[in-house]
């Protein structure tokens, strides 16, 4: 069954974009004059992932990314198609050519730039954990021996394995208890289920301060270095990448990218590469 569902979405995703005159990209080819032929591009991104990217109670899709791209593509006339995925299958969706681009909160990884190029990145983020105040957990070392959530193919959970020292050498049985969604994890930690959440920042903040109970829960960093958001496109797609970084600079140039920054975070979070 596990190895059927990944197959399954392939094929009700190509099933979805014909059905919406989008033809599936050829992943090994520059597409940028098909995104402009057809007027139309296909991003994946992760539909609950606030305030970057996700659907709302009347299914339209909202967020940072969601704003930041469709001003982008809006410049060259090309409409976006939002594409909900399974987040654990996103490098493979864009190498099968059903997503051209992966814009969510998409940390730039050195593992990650082995399959994927990169654009500029455009905003800066951390990986923290989340616990209750009640438990009396408030640095890493007070997670000994308790239970860990994460998601899956997050890129938290990448530096979770990859530098045990800092925090899987502690954790309960040293593994962390993985999630398609963070809200999944949330609840869990809500419901004690877990002890701690390694989360972003960017989404620990928003949703805490929006439910209400930030006063409730403790929020502090791992140790684990600070991450780039960037786009992640095919790395045949050079003009693709090429255009996106050009649109990043005049939207920051018009004053359009900070407009955008301001609404979901209250300040100008633009990096140093776009400024």
């Amino acid at each position: 069954m596990k190895r059927v569902i990944p197959w399954l979405l392939g094929v009700l995703s190509l099933v979805f974009l014909t059905a919406c005159g989008q033809t599936v990209s050829d992943p090994k080819v520059d597409n940028w004059q098909k995104y402009q032929k057809e007027q139309s591009i296909t991003i994946g991104f992760d539909n609950t992932f606030v305030p970057m990217g996700f659907e709302q109670k009347d299914g339209t899709y909202a967020g940072f990314d969601i704003d930041l791209a469709n001003q982008v593509f809006e410049s060259y006339g090309i409409h976006v198609n939002w594409q909900p995925i399974d987040w654990d299958m996103k490098e493979t969706e864009l190498k099968n050519g059903t997503i051209d681009a992966i814009w969510n909160g998409y940390s730039a990884t050195d593992e990650r730039r082995e399959s994927v190029a990169f654009t500029k990145p455009y905003m800066k983020n951390e990986q923290v954990l989340v616990t209750k105040k009640a438990s009396g957990i408030q640095s890493v070392d007070g997670m000994k021996e308790k239970r860990l959530g994460a998601q899956t193919g997050s890129s938290g959970y990448m530096d979770f394995e990859a530098n045990p020292k800092i925090l899987k050498n502690k954790v309960k049985n040293q593994k962390a208890t993985q999630y398609q969604s963070f809200n999944e994890a949330l609840i869990d930690l809500q419901n004690d289920r877990i002890d701690g959440l390694l989360i972003d920042r960017v989404y620990a903040n928003y949703y805490l301060q929006t439910e209400g109970i930030l006063k409730d829960y403790n929020v502090f960093p791992v140790g684990f270095e600070t991450e780039s958001f960037a786009v992640g496109v095919r790395k045949s797609d050079k003009t693709l990448k090429k255009k996106i970084d050009e649109a990043f600079v005049k939207l920051y140039q018009k004053g359009q990218f900070q407009k955008i920054s301001k609404k979901w975070f209250g300040t100008d979070v633009v990096t140093d590469d776009i400024k």
